[in-house]
């Protein structure tokens, strides 16, 4: 039975490809879409480039025929679909309490496709969870687009069972043989004995598990609380590590570590020329003109999270690091500066510390930088693409983000763009993810975690 998939516009704004993506199926578009696409495309934002690259698609397309009488997508293929864009009027057939959306005349083309052509199957593809329940209210089978959907179970740490000999060594040579394990590269190892108590904890890298002193010192002042917060610290302070995943809860300090040890090696070891850390203004790409002010103060209510760490950091902290201490290290006077003087605008007027929004990435090039990307679980997977292919020589990039707590309607645990990079990665010798399971910012947030 042949597949006629109709689509909704935000499959295809989510992924402007998807119309290739189903086999030798056919692919139907309504025309209320192509009218919506056409309003997006305007716009200065990721979703308007997307609807660009939509339109230029289909235009390549519609010069091999008429797209309302179907034009085959991959002609030089022995197995194709066809494409076609629906000029008809469906929308009568809906009950008349139901909108003239966009949404509402996807719904009834589908209907009268599966009415009207029995012999062949009709799906809905639609990002839209309450489009998907309508359809199924009318008989309608409606689906999520699976094509960019990946189900990572990967939280970067396995647990494997020695024996008091294998200990031994480990703790010996500070390292262990561990032949024919299906471990990626740099994924943490917690060694446990015949009781199942842990008893040494490592990093896999080329057939080894190598030993990671859990009591090493302090990065900025950040000492690590738990396993998952030194397993995190050792990779963030690793530089053949080039990109770096770290997921986790509230309160786990995500950012907080990540943004330590981007001072650590931008301030004090001079590897990095400057720590640059973003975030998505969700939604990505909206202009900020609805704010009063300047850019930076319309940049302030977003990017505070970033700045309170910073104040963290660069405050009353360095009290901790040696009260009066004025050493020169990177270009940078470190003494102890409290946080109402804004320690951390002194490394931005000296060019080492930037903090702005993910907005404006496209057509950069980032070298030499400590790249930390905040709340990435908000970001789809073409937008993380475009992040990480800025990265240039001797660049660093780390993502944090919690997949549980997701503001963008259309991205979910499965297809954010921090899940896909986990999986995507975790065979990669210069990268390395950390799941963060354990809340540290307070009793009571911890306990709001787990209660609420």
């Amino acid at each position: 039975m042949k597949k006629l998939f109709v689509l909704d516009t935000n499959v295809l704004l989510n992924d402007p490809h998807s119309i290739f993506k189903f086999a030798d199926n056919d692919v139907i578009i309504s025309i209320a879409v192509i009218e919506q696409i056409d309003h997006f495309k305007r716009e200065q934002s990721e979703l308007a480039r997307s609807a660009r690259l939509v339109s230029h698609l289909l235009d390549d397309i519609s010069k091999r025929g008429v797209l309302s009488k179907g034009i085959v997508l991959a002609p030089d293929q022995d197995k194709s679909g066809t494409l076609y864009i629906n000029i008809g009027r469906q929308i009568e057939r809906l009950p008349q309490q139901l909108s003239r959306s966009v949404d509402n005349h996807v719904l009834a083309l589908a209907l009268a496709l599966q009415q009207e052509q029995s012999a062949n199957k009709v799906i809905l593809v639609s990002k839209d969870s309450n489009l998907r329940v309508k359809a199924n209210a009318f008989g309608v089978e409606a689906q999520d687009f699976a094509a960019d959907r990946v189900a990572s179970k990967f939280s970067g740490e396995s647990r494997i069972a020695v024996s008091t000999e294998q200990i031994n060594v480990f703790y010996d040579k500070h390292r262990l043989e561990l032949a024919d394990t299906d471990l990626c590269p740099n994924e943490f190892v917690v060694l446990e004995d015949d009781q199942q108590q842990q008893v040494g904890a490592g990093v896999y890298k080329q057939g080894q598990v190598h030993l990671i002193d859990q009591s090493q010192s302090g990065v900025w002042g950040v000492f690590p609380r738990n396993l998952g917060q030194a397993f995190a610290l050792e990779v963030l302070m690793d530089d053949a590590v080039k990109l770096v995943t770290l997921s986790g809860g509230a309160g786990t300090g995500k950012t907080m570590l990540a943004i330590a040890a981007g001072l650590a090696k931008t301030t004090d070891a001079c590897i990095y020329q400057k720590l640059l850390v973003a975030r998505p203004i969700f939604p990505l790409g909206k202009d900020l003109g609805f704010l009063p002010g300047d850019l930076d103060e319309k940049l302030n209510p977003w990017m505070q999270p970033i700045f309170d760490n910073l104040e963290f950091l660069l405050g009353d902290r360095n009290s901790d690091r040696g009260n009066d201490r004025s050493n020169e290290r990177g270009g940078v006077r470190r003494q102890n500066r409290r946080a109402s003087s804004g320690g951390y605008h002194e490394l931005i007027e000296q060019g080492m510390l930037a903090v702005e929004p993910i907005t404006y990435i496209r057509g950069r090039s980032i070298p030499k930088q400590y790249f930390v990307v905040d709340e990435a679980q908000n970001l789809s997977a073409h937008e993380i693409k475009t992040i990480i292919t800025r990265a240039g020589e001797g660049t660093k990039i780390v993502l944090t983000g919690d997949s549980q707590q997701i503001d963008n309607p259309y991205l979910d645990d499965e297809n954010n763009g921090l899940t896909r990079v986990i999986e995507c990665f975790k065979h990669s010798v210069i990268a390395a993810h950390v799941t963060l399971t354990k809340g540290e910012r307070s009793e009571l947030a911890s306990l709001a975690a787990q209660l609420l």
